[in-house]
């Protein structure tokens, strides 16, 4: 056989396997490819809304095209690219970090992340049938219900399968945290990463079914003729707005506090020192989650809730001030007298603090009720919510990738390229966002498609603009950097950064069972123990045995395309009646799928004593 045809049954037999895989680290791969590609396709929409705005009455897109643009940027970036990245990082690390083999519900697992990636795909075919949603990311009723076309349907249809695997994902890390965390974690010895990703589920799992709950009324009004959110027919618009934000408000820390966990990380591995105030750190983050629950009313502050709800829900918001004061001054004193090593991951951690500082009091000042009514709908608030969406989630995202990297790939990405990437994604945020908090003082609406010569507004949105191009420079030098470490790169250790906790007790990248023999958890920083007293490895906690792994399934995604079809039936049944066939169609093959996993036996395989001894050989 030729070489050529050798390499293409090569690939053939690995795309087969990603396609089929329930290994929870492919899985997590899979996540950074589909979120990578979906931030990717978030960037160049904002580099289009830079370029519009670039100088005044530009006319470099059509006025609807740029509510298409504004529209699918927020809601890429907020659904199709944070958060599968944050799940990516979670699904590779968490198991590793607390000592288990997989996670608990391996098939789950694998679903959750096709019905995510199909929910994106279906969201961006919108843009080559007949227009993307225009409503903006947050779809407000009623213009959300009165916006013409399709674009809408499909908004609904594509979040709708994206939040059903998001809830999936949720699910399944906190069962895999409670039951399956090797002997000796308790619950106080869990690395912060862990932590964050526990609490951030408990979030989903309450915080999804409300946009599902909302997602599914629009659906109604659009599709089936009802009426929730038409005032003439006894609707009421705003219970949009609060079945959004009661899910919305909590979705900012299910993206911030997984970046947490992951400066948690990081900072005390490049100190030398172990975090500083580890329980104040859990506590912190567990009050963050449950005020996070009681807030999302300060996002309807103008609506006319009444002086007694809006004082409460800014008290509220101002309370979350505390717990992430706590974490801020925490994550300094981890860093105080440490020995500190800056490289690439430790300059995206540096960078976080005084970034996300200035989202947080941006926000504290967002949360006085009566200096609202002057912030509301203005440049200010975009400028505030990246100013923690980009300097908290993203920096994270960041450093986490730069950080795990090697444990993942089993190659250090280039620190050179690195740290220019860095520099100049940096320096392009702070030019981006700082001035659009000026702007919206002096008084730029959001979402508006040109400003006019003479409002003093030229200069700002110019800075902004080149700010921009310069964070797409930065983000297109780490993407080469992806390719160039990827076949040149230097091969990474088990342990390259002298790492604490149980993931750098594994090869990088791991085996397919993660531990040989599950570890032995004797304190907080596992690893760390072991190497002060001179071992250097986790001690096991039961004798080599045969191991039981779950066998790969094309399953999930055969499930999934069902449903994508049957997505397609839904939003154009109201053009035509024979596209309800679509939806018999795609249900009947994802009810098939589902009945075929119900009746088919499915028990695994073992990986027996002796294999495993021969591995270690």
């Amino acid at each position: 056989m030729s070489s050529a045809a050798t390499q293409k049954r090569g690939f053939g037999a690995m795309l087969w396997d990603y396609l089929t895989t329930v290994d929870h680290k492919k899985i997590g791969i899979l996540y950074l490819i589909g979120g990578g590609f979906f931030f990717l396709l978030g960037g160049l929409e904002a580099m289009i809304i830079r370029i519009q705005l670039l100088v005044p009455e530009n006319d470099f897109i059509s006025a609807g095209l740029y509510n298409e643009m504004i529209t699918m940027h927020g809601t890429t970036m907020i659904f199709l690219a944070a958060m599968p990245l944050l799940l990516g990082l979670m699904n590779v690390i968490m198991p590793l970090q607390i000592g288990a083999r997989d996670v608990a519900f391996p098939f789950l697992n694998s679903l959750g992340f096709w019905l995510f990636f199909l929910g994106g795909i279906l969201l961006n075919c919108s843009w080559f049938l007949g227009g993307a949603p225009d409503a903006g990311w947050t779809s407000y009723a009623p213009l959300s219900v009165q916006s013409p076309g399709h674009g809408v349907d499909f908004y609904v249809m594509g979040l709708q399968l994206s939040g059903a695997g998001t809830l999936i994902g949720g699910i399944n890390f906190l069962v895999t945290i409670v039951t399956m965390r090797a002997p000796g974690m308790t619950y106080m010895r869990m690395p912060l990463f862990t932590w964050t990703t526990f609490i951030t589920s408990i979030l989903i799992l309450f915080a999804f079914p409300a946009l599902t709950v909302g997602l599914f009324l629009l659906m109604f009004d659009r599709m089936m003729g009802a009426a929730f959110f038409d005032v003439a027919l006894g609707g009421n618009a705003i219970i949009w707005q609060h079945l959004f934000w009661i899910f919305g408000h909590p979705e900012v820390y299910i993206l911030i506090l997984p970046a947490f966990g992951v400066f948690s990380e990081i900072l005390p591995t490049f100190s030398k020192k172990r975090l500083f105030g580890y329980t104040a750190m859990v506590f912190a983050t567990i009050l963050i989650a449950f005020l996070g629950f009681m807030v999302w009313a300060h996002h309807m502050f103008t609506v006319g809730l009444g002086p007694v709800a809006n004082a409460i829900f800014a008290i509220a918001t101002m309370a979350i001030a505390i717990p992430t004061g706590i974490k801020i001054f925490n994550w300094l004193a981890t860093m105080w007298g440490g020995s500190i090593r800056i490289n690439s991951a430790m300059l995206w951690a540096l960078a976080f603090v005084p970034t996300f500082t200035i989202g947080g009091m941006t926000g504290v000042m967002l949360a006085s009720t009566v200096a609202d009514y002057q912030y509301h709908d203005t440049y200010f608030v975009v400028a505030h919510f990246h100013y923690v969406i980009v300097g908290g989630v993203v920096f994270g995202i960041l450093a986490a990738l730069h950080y795990w990297w090697p444990k993942i790939f089993g190659r250090i990405l280039n620190e050179a390229m690195g740290k220019i990437a860095f520099w100049l994604f940096f320096i392009g945020f702070h030019l981006t966002f700082f001035v659009q908090h000026f702007l919206g003082l002096m008084g730029m609406p959001r979402r508006y498609w040109v400003f006019l010569e003479g409002q003093g507004l030229d200069t700002g949105n110019l800075v902004s603009s080149i700010g921009a191009f310069l964070m797409g420079i930065g983000g297109l030098i780490f993407l080469i950097n992806i390719i160039y470490s990827s076949v040149k790169g230097e091969k990474a250790s088990a342990d390259p950064w002298d790492g604490r906790t149980l993931e750098w007790a594994t090869a990088s990248p791991p085996v397919h069972y993660n531990f040989k023999q599950l570890p032995l958890v004797r304190g907080l920083d596992p690893l760390w123990i072991e190497k002060m007293e001179g071992k250097g490895k986790i001690t096991p906690a039961e004798p080599l045995d045969e191991i039981h792994m779950p066998n790969g399934s094309i399953l999930p995604l055969i499930m999934t395309i069902g449903f994508f079809i049957a997505s397609f039936g839904f939003i154009y049944q109201t053009d035509h009646k024979a596209w309800l066939i679509a939806i018999y169609v795609g249900m009947a093959i994802a009810l098939g799928a589902m009945l075929t996993r119900s009746l088919k036996d499915d028990h695994g395989y073992h990986i027996s004593k002796e294999e495993l001894e021969r591995e270690a050989e």
